[in-house]
């Protein structure tokens, strides 16, 4: 048997937390009954600096409860970071740890596929979605044009993977080098390489509360993944330069030839659409260079990713919660 750590960052989920809490107690006793699981095993709720009740709830929850454990950070860092906080905790006292999200739209009895697999061998363990009927046909597109636009940039991606994966100690020690600032877990898991599966189950609707992941901040987490695992963009702006050097080029003889034969060139409309037309695709790529320029600052600072408030864990030498800051 080992020790499994269920991790489930948590941003202001006030709403759906004691849903949450009651489902994964209810299957990591399963769990530990049917000898999947040690006793040591927790649901490690990381509290991404919320502003509601949540993290007053998972105090409650680990006083009442052994295998509930917590972790505050002091600000919110976003939920890619709230995830690695989580997993590194986990590190420490795991043979292997499970990363999925609040909502309970994961579904957890596909855990016992997830453990199988581990034990089995795979270090890392993949939750596919078999289909996306849950989400809104604009949801559904765009996430699956996501996926694709990833793959032709060449960018190592799980096809309708999220965050739900199971890693052993050993990936998350390799996970532990990854010292970048700008985190896309989805691009940086598969590049650690060992034995890996899929698991394939359903998805859910949201348990209650709502999204932390409006159309703002999906585009800009599909913008962070594309820019950290992928320079394409650069080279696809230097060969579109080209074409148009090459069009401009052109465009100048057609004039030349044209003036030279005495036939008038037409049109300011014409010429004043191009003068916007180029002005708006050089401040697109230039955009676009921004948007790297960026991430070398943010990683030239190298601030820490995230800050840890609070602790709490339960010590089980003597069945005592302990808390530290």
């Amino acid at each position: 048997m080992s020790t499994v750590y269920l991790v489930v960052p948590c941003y202001n989920e006030e709403a759906v937390l004691p849903q949450t809490v009651s489902c994964l107690v209810d299957k990591l006793n399963r769990l530990i009954a049917a000898g999947k699981a040690e006793k040591s095993s927790r649901i490690l709720l990381v509290d991404d600096g919320s502003t509601d009740r949540t993290w007053e709830l998972i105090a409650g929850y680990h006083a009442e409860n052994p295998l509930v454990s917590g972790l505050k950070l002091a600000h919110n860092q976003g939920h890619q970071n709230a995830l690695l906080a989580g997993l590194m905790a986990a590190r420490e006292r795991a043979d292997c740890a499970v990363s999925m999200d609040a909502d309970l739209q994961d579904d957890v009895e596909a855990l016992d596929q997830f453990l199988d697999q581990f034990a089995g061998g795979c270090d890392i363990v993949y939750g596919v979605r078999n289909k996306r009927e849950t989400d809104s046909l604009f949801k559904r597109s765009t996430a699956q044009g996501f996926y694709k636009f990833m793959h032709l940039l060449g960018v190592d991606i799980v096809y309708n993977h999220a965050d739900y994966r199971l890693m052993s100690r050993r990936a998350l020690d390799a996970l532990s080098q990854y010292k970048e600032v700008n985190l896309f877990l989805r691009g940086i898991v598969p590049t650690i390489g060992f034995q890996t599966g899929c698991v394939y189950y359903d998805r859910r609707e949201r348990a209650a509360g709502e999204s932390k992941y409006p159309l703002r901040k999906m585009i800009s987490f599909a913008v962070e993944g594309i820019t950290s695992f992928s320079v394409r963009p650069l080279q696809i702006i230097s060969n579109f330069g080209i074409l148009i050097s090459i069009a401009s080029v052109l465009g100048l003889l057609y004039a030349l030839i044209s003036y030279l034969a005495g036939f008038a060139v037409q049109g300011w409309t014409a010429i004043v659409c191009s003068i916007w037309l180029l002005g708006g695709i050089q401040l697109f790529c230039i955009g676009i260079v921004g948007a790297y320029i960026g991430k070398i600052y943010n990683e030239v600072k190298a601030r820490p990713r995230y800050i840890v408030e609070a602790l709490l864990e339960r010590r089980e030498q003597d069945g005592l919660a302990a808390g530290s800051k």
